[in-house]
């Protein structure tokens, strides 16, 4: 049998760390042990029943062959109608993409306007995605750090230091996975000024989890702040989050049509188009109810408030409270040299959480993973039951540990 050769792009990424955390929780409760998994980055609820009936309908219609490219016009004109009606935008039609899910569009994004060294600016805690996807399209990710005291947000400084001529691409992502910090209106406005300053650099507004955020009030969009910036801005979403469709694969980009034509071009010499049954039930859970998003937001309130009270009262863990999406991120650099009871030390995230899984039967994900060491994340997409089962887990599992007088200074800071 020949020897199998990869191509660059292929060697240098590896399976997505969650898929992988996923996998080990599952091949740990195959063998028969009890696994609270709380691995997820994908909403528990079910795919809301008018949404299905929509694909039922769209399969009976016979809507079962190739769309356009760029997606249906019936579900560009809803997505047209949503961006007006929720954040005051106009986009015309071809200005619009819909793909196979929104890392979908990002991928064609990158795999359109990235040459061989290009920068995309990724802020950490990142979407372990977001470099693989720079990466594997010729490009080389820049990593800029943020601190739990900035609420883990990019700073203009911060921003403004990792520029350089080579710079293509600055990745925002508001509400941010996996931290679920949400930028202020001036925030945002602080650092379109530091975009002004520097045209070439274009923005990748990812909202994937636009609407699962935890404030009661009304937030600016980033282009009704800095409507100049649009002819330089692609914002990504999709249906995976907000109506619990990651399986139907179907996301969407909206931005300048030089942009989004080029990534139609793409697109059709890869996927062709998205899924005809997908687009329609996109346009009917857009233009449909939206109680269940308010519904499934509020679950995952409550499940956020029950994570917090709950690690209030665990030595050895911060977290600042997430403002969206459905993660608690949570630093541990406290237990880094802590030595379990087997006697092993634990020098990283990657081998509490390691210790976490095989000890005590909690999945989770290492910090590392999202460019930030000394971490772990945990998944709210879980009833309460087995969150609180979670977290007493975590709490036993920490008691067990054996601080060093270091370690014990580390959390007293």
């Amino acid at each position: 049998m020949a020897h199998l050769i990869l191509s660059r792009r292929a060697s240098r990424i590896g399976l997505a760390p969650n898929a992988a955390a996923k996998a080990r929780a599952q091949a740990l409760a195959a063998s028969g042990r009890s696994v609270v998994e709380l691995t997820a980055g994908e909403p528990d609820f079910d795919t809301p029943e008018s949404i299905k009936q929509a694909a039922i309908a769209a399969l009976a219609a016979g809507d079962t062959k190739y769309t356009p490219p760029a997606g249906t016009a019936d579900l560009r004109a809803a997505i047209r109608d949503k961006l007006v009606r929720e954040n005051a935008l106009d986009y015309a039609p071809e200005q619009i993409i819909v793909s196979g899910g929104g890392k979908h569009v990002i991928y064609n994004a990158f795999a359109a306007t990235l040459r061989d060294g290009d920068e995309v600016i990724v802020p950490a805690p990142y979407w372990q995605s977001f470099p693989a996807m720079v990466s594997i399209n010729d490009g080389t990710p820049v990593t800029v750090a943020s601190r739990p005291e900035e609420g883990y947000k990019l700073t203009p400084a911060t921003l403004e230091a990792a520029i350089t001529p080579r710079t293509r691409w600055l990745i925002l992502n508001t509400p941010s996975n996996p931290s679920g910090a949400v930028y202020a209106t001036d925030e945002l406005a602080a650092l379109a000024v530091v975009l002004r300053r520097h045209p070439h650099v274009w923005v990748l507004l990812d909202e994937i989890y636009e609407h699962i955020r935890f404030d009661e009030g009304t937030r600016e969009h980033f282009l009704r702040i800095a409507p100049d910036l649009a002819d330089r801005t692609l914002i990504v979403n999709g249906a995976s989050k907000p109506y619990a469709m990651t399986g139907w694969r179907v996301g969407y980009g909206a931005g300048p049509a030089e942009l989004i034509a080029a990534m139609t071009i793409v697109q059709s010499q890869s996927t062709s188009s998205p899924s005809s049954i997908g687009q329609a039930a996109l346009a009917a859970a857009l233009r449909g109810d939206q109680a269940f998003v308010a519904a499934s937001v509020a679950a995952y309130r409550e499940r956020r408030d029950l994570l917090l009270a709950a690690f209030a009262k665990i030595d050895g863990v911060r977290c600042v409270p997430p403002q969206g999406a459905f993660f608690a991120f949570v630093d541990v650099s406290a237990l880094i040299g802590a030595v379990t009871p087997n006697g092993e030390t634990l020098a990283s995230d990657v081998d509490l959480v390691a210790y976490l899984l095989h000890e005590h039967g909690l999945a989770v994900v290492d910090g590392t993973s999202f460019g930030t060491p000394d971490h772990i994340r945990l998944s709210m997409v879980a009833d309460p039951a087995q969150l609180t089962e979670g977290v007493a887990r975590l709490a036993t599992a920490i008691e067990a540990l054996r601080r060093s007088p270091l370690t014990s200074q580390r959390e007293a800071a």
